[in-house]
């Protein structure tokens, strides 16, 4: 953050007392700028009070930076559009954690570091097998990527900047394994160990998918959606569960607690779950003959219906990572060649709804979780998957911010104030009184 002068201040006033209390103005690279109310309890005696933090910043970042007006989303100044169709997941990866674009032999050196950290210590099998076989997969990757932190002693000292950069490194690189295994898990099929010779997006695919009996090998057009998914979901600044990483982190705990708090938040339907609930929706139209029927009841605000993946509480202009996956989505379909139901009602939903002059209007496009819903269901991924991607994906984000707030030398733990509304004081009274 920059200037900081008494004449780029805004000043208070407490209308029970007249007192006034000027407070600094804090301006940053983009977006708007912020006051500075650390001082304003110390000096006024007040909190303020700001229910789901919509109008407080939490911290200063200089990773991603989003406008939703304008439909900007940024990582380390670059566009997310050219990073998802020039760049790829592991280079992103490198960019978000180091701040900037690997030269090839740093992104040679990362891929290869990254690659030798996928397998999981054996004895993590065993863990597997005490869940039971219908548990939700997210309720499997909180269990595990919590007790990576019993099986990695080595990279627990968040004090070590070489632990820290090991755990960093652990997390990204196991994460689709422990993805993968929770699928195979919950299928009952044998558990599929990485291969060195494959891209991270195209071994997670063969972890999900190939079984010990023949080989597999995903399609080009799969492998480039599924690392594009990756780097679309890769970070999304101070949401609730990069917000849950720092706070959980703030306490001083280890990165892997740290990142399955992350989890746990993200797991919320709230949060995670948009491109599950878009299938539900689509499930619920049922047939393209119905849209029309939908399409009104989505516009009268009397019904409770809604159309789920489009607009976006952050982005009030199109979703700019929607654009990509729409490519990705109809190269995917078209590559399959699937004939299903539900997708075709999804492409005819996209085409009346973006012809509709009312969701024009309103900047109702289809959002990232529309999109990468059908293309999850057209790749055989059951819904109870779909947030387990998310998470694989996000790890580098919530790990390059808690890495970021670990090393700012003025971070402190989180304490949230409150507006209590309870009772005061009362008087105790004996229990056979009462």
């Amino acid at each position: 953050m920059s200037d900081t002068t008494p004449n780029n201040s805004v000043t208070l006033t407490d209308n029970r007392t007249g007192k006034s209390f000027d407070m600094p103005i804090l301006d940053g690279t983009s977006g708007p700028s912020v006051i500075d109310i650390r001082k304003l309890y110390s000096e006024s005696g007040c909190f303020t009070y700001d229910p789901g933090f919509t109008s407080t910043g939490s911290c200063d970042s200089s990773i991603t930076y989003i406008d939703g007006d304008k439909g900007i989303l940024r990582h380390r100044g670059y566009s997310i559009e050219d990073l998802a169709t020039k760049s790829d997941y592991m280079d992103t990866c490198y960019l978000l954690l180091n701040g900037e674009l690997p030269n090839k032999d740093q992104s040679k050196e990362f891929k290869q570091t990254i690659t030798y950290h996928t397998m999981l210590h054996e004895q993590m099998m065993n863990f597997y097998r005490g869940f039971r076989r219908d548990s939700h997969p997210m309720a499997i990757m909180v269990g595990v990527v919590g007790a990576l932190s019993a099986f990695y002693h080595d990279s627990t000292d968040i004090r070590d900047p070489n632990q820290r950069l090991i755990a960093s490194h652990r997390l990204i690189a196991k994460m689709p394994t422990i993805a993968a295994y929770a699928y195979k898990y919950a299928i009952g099929q044998p558990f599929v160990y990485p291969k060195n010779d494959l891209s991270f997006a195209e071994n997670f695919l063969h972890m999900t998918f190939s079984v010990p009996c023949e080989d597999y090998k995903a399609s080009p057009a799969l492998v480039r959606a599924m690392d594009r998914i990756f780097i679309l979901h890769a970070d999304h600044e101070q949401n609730a569960s990069t917000s849950t990483v720092r706070l959980a982190g703030s306490s001083g705990a280890n990165p892997f607690a740290c990142i399955a708090a992350g989890i746990a938040s993200l797991w919320g339907p709230a949060h995670g779950g948009a491109n599950e609930a878009v299938l539900s929706m689509l499930q619920q139209i049922g047939h393209k003959d119905n849209i029309p029927k939908y399409i009104e009841r989505a516009k009268d605000k009397n019904d409770p219906f809604r159309l789920m993946g489009f607009g976006h509480r952050v982005y009030k202009n199109y979703d700019p990572r929607a654009a990509v996956m729409r490519e990705s989505c109809h190269e995917v379909l078209e590559e399959l060649g699937i004939n299903d139901p539900l997708l075709e009602l999804a492409m005819e939903l996209e085409r009346v709804a973006l012809s509709d002059p009312y969701f024009a209007e309103k900047k109702l496009f289809p959002n990232v979780d529309f999109y990468s819903g059908i293309i999850l269901r057209a790749m055989n991924f059951p819904t109870s998957m779909f947030t387990v991607l998310f998470a694989l994906a996000r790890t580098v984000g919530w790990v390059a911010q808690w890495k970021e707030m670990i090393e700012d030398p003025h971070h402190k733990i989180g304490r949230p104030r409150q507006l209590f509304l309870g009772h005061e004081e009362r008087e105790f009274i004996p229990v056979e009184k009462r």
